[in-house]
């Protein structure tokens, strides 16, 4: 028996593992079942070339849980005595911080050797033994033993035939790693495309009632995973049950990609995009990382342009730079190229389905557009390419392109600026009255209903084209949403509209973080009496403010909106005429007060142009201050009597109720009280 010192610093390399190298416990299975495949895989090699002579048999990994133990057993190259003092004593001779210092620039080097990835085991187990016997003739089989000190015992072994076991004792913390149920979570998680079988316990069957095991092993992996075979040869029926064996609950893929590029690196993969119902359904790290077969990670930030993680599927690639313990990308010249590649292989595939099936594309927009807004907004590039094929959609369910949708609005959509407009609704149902409004004049409407991306893409879009606008239809009325030329309409008289809009903003609810301004427009005898319309300028900066930081003033300012009164309307009509009849008489002798003030207010303002502040007579300066103190006092009664006149006119609540409710702003008590005033009406 040999008795020797891993280490001959003070610092030995178990605590360095356990701290840095290996953030997660459980990478010590993948660690050593990909190493038992290596092994696998390089006798098969030897025996391609002729420097193998036996029969290599039965080459199947398995895995075994005992009570206290978990074995490893491969029947690949094995190890000499030589072999194992060089993999795995020296590699800590230098001392953990020389041996970490020396492979931070060369983790390649590392990856898938025996060495590095047999440490792992130390994080789960307080002892481990390694029991070899090489192919070579010969050799006599060995025993190498550790308890995670830097102390260890090599000694002759019984082993009948070539390979490895590794028998780790499980350390006490994890003992969860005994369950059955854990190691086929790991295995199926880390190892189900290795290149060799692995299999763990056998397959079980109904006898007798109950489950029992049979003769044969229970592989877990698929050794040829689709992503290796030939696009050639694979059909739509294989992509699709393959992207169900990643994602047994989630509904048939939309399309996928099939990547495969051997310079200037070697990439192999396939994704998927989803089909996704609402963006409550968008999830990233759906797109896995392998390298050589070997799960890696799902978090392929750096490697996947950002738009592009909201995909799912596979990306297999040995160029990929690793640290040592493949759990963290780093940076490096590959990763941006394949980055690259990538971006261009799915625009690629988008601009293939659209021009060769217009159609089926359109039919995936709704679910397509998510990822290609998403990647326009974060990746110039990509927006170059995609804006061919982005699309349009509008009220009527009819797809545009961006160039073919300008050319169909721009005869009757261009304002008296030069500018096209494009008008828009993000709810078809809520905006209803303003789009077919729209609609009867002439105008086509398009529907932005993504509340995540569709007032980034707006914003995005009047960058992109040319003198283009974007409004949404309920902005503002109808007249003024194009502006063609300017008009002068017949105006209402100043006291009627401040009559209209006493009585109207004295009914108006009180809400939480909303404000009302009423304003008189002759709309036209057909048209609605009364609206509610919201300044495109404040709306989209509240929404910008919900998804951007930075914008949170915007967000805590109120909701402004504007209730517009219809002076042609016969109901408008009938107000004014009802309000003036039954409030002449008191608001007369107060209309004759405010003249007179009012007049002698502007006496005194045009006596002191010109004048600073201390040449103006103190007298004059307190009268000033009463006239306005009386005004106010005057313009409160006035408002008092018409207020307490619209409490009681029903017609007036019942138009401000019909426009909150026209907007989806009428809710609880107001709503039964509508309810109950509309029957009483009736």
């Amino acid at each position: 028996m040999q008795k020797g010192n891993i280490g001959v610093t003070t610092e030995n390399i178990f605590p360095i593992i356990k701290k840095f190298l290996y953030s997660d416990h459980e990478i010590f299975l993948r660690e050593l079942v990909s190493n038992a495949v290596d092994a696998t895989q390089k006798l098969k090699t030897l025996e391609s070339k002729g420097d193998f002579k036996g029969e290599l048999g039965d080459l199947t990994v398995k895995v075994k849980v005992d009570k206290d133990t978990i074995t490893i057993s491969d029947r690949g190259i094995g190890l000499t005595a030589e072999e194992i003092d060089k993999y795995i004593n020296q590699i800590a001779f230098s001392g953990a911080n020389d041996f970490l210092e020396k492979y931070k620039d060369d983790a390649n080097s590392i990856i898938g050797h025996f060495g590095l990835g047999f440490y792992s085991a130390f994080m789960v187990a307080k002892k481990v033994e390694i029991i070899t016997k090489s192919y070579k003739e010969g050799e006599k089989a060995v025993k190498w033993s550790c308890d995670g000190s830097p102390e260890f015992t090599l000694e002759d072994a019984e082993k009948a035939d070539r390979g490895t076991d590794i028998i780790l004792y499980i350390d006490d913390d994890c003992k969860e790693f005994l369950e059955p149920a854990k190691i086929t979570s790991l295995l199926t998680k880390y190892c189900r495309f290795l290149p060799v079988p692995v299999a763990f316990g056998k397959k079980k069957e109904w006898k007798d009632g109950k489950q029992v095991d049979t003769d044969e092993d229970n592989v877990i992996n698929q050794t040829t995973p689709l992503w290796n075979r030939k696009p050639s040869e694979l059909k739509d029926e294989d992509y699709k049950k393959f992207y169900q064996e990643l994602y047994p609950m989630a509904d048939e893929p939309l399309f996928w990609i099939h990547l495969n590029v051997d310079y200037p690196f070697n990439l192999t993969g396939i994704l998927y995009f989803p089909k996704i119902k609402s963006n409550i359904e968008l999830q990233r790290n759906k797109i896995q990382l392998y390298c050589n077969q070997v799960y890696v990670t799902d978090s392929v930030e750096g490697i996947v342009p950002d738009f592009l993680t909201l995909l799912h599927g596979v990306i297999d690639s040995p160029d990929i730079p690793l640290n040592v313990s493949r759990s963290y990308l780093q940076s490096d010249s590959n990763v941006k190229k394949i980055s690259t590649y990538i971006t261009k292989k799915v625009s690629d595939r988008l601009q293939s389905i659209f021009k060769n099936d217009r159609k089926d594309f359109e039919e995936k927009w709704d679910n397509l557009k998510i990822f290609i807004n998403y990647g326009m907004l974060t990746q110039e590039d990509f927006y170059d390419k995609a804006n061919k094929f982005s699309l349009m959609k509008d009220t009527q369910g009819k797809y545009y392109t961006y160039e073919e949708y300008r050319e169909l609005i721009k005869s009757e959509q261009t304002d008296k600026e030069g500018n096209l407009i494009y008008l828009y609704a993000t709810n078809k149902d809520e905006q209803y009255s303003y789009i077919d409004a729209a609609v009867n004049h002439g105008y086509n409407v398009l529907i932005m209903d993504d509340q995540q991306l569709d007032v980034a893409i707006v914003s995005m879009l009047e960058q992109k084209l040319e003198k283009s606008r974007f409004t949404r239809v309920d902005s503002d009325i109808i007249d003024r949403l194009i502006a063609k030329e300017d008009k002068k309409e017949p105006e209402l008289e100043t006291n009627k509209k401040e009559i209209l809009s006493s009585v109207f903003q004295s009914q108006l609810p009180v809400m939480n973080k909303v404000e009302f301004n009423v304003e008189v427009q002759s709309l036209g005898e057909n048209a609605s009496p009364i609206m509610i319309t919201q300044s495109e300028y404040m709306r989209r900066m509240k929404e910008m403010a919900k998804i951007q930081q930075g914008m949170s003033f915007y967000g805590e300012m109120p909701d402004m909106f504007n209730l517009v009164l219809n002076a042609d309307h016969k109901l408008i009509k009938n107000v004014l005429a009802d309000s003036e009849g039954a409030c002449n008489t008191e608001i007369s002798p107060i209309n004759e007060k405010l003249a007179e003030l009012s007049s002698r207010q502007n006496e005194l303002k045009k006596s002191q142009e010109g004048k600073k502040q201390d040449e103006i007579p103190q007298a004059e300066k307190d009268e000033l201050s009463d006239i306005e103190k009386k005004s106010s006092e005057e313009k409160s009664k006035k408002l008092g009597i018409l207020s307490e006149y619209a409490s009681k006119n029903s017609t007036i609540q019942q138009l401000i109720d019909l426009a909150l409710l026209q907007n989806n702003m009428l809710k609880g008590e107001a709503l039964t009280k509508f309810v109950k005033r509309s029957i009483n009406l009736i």
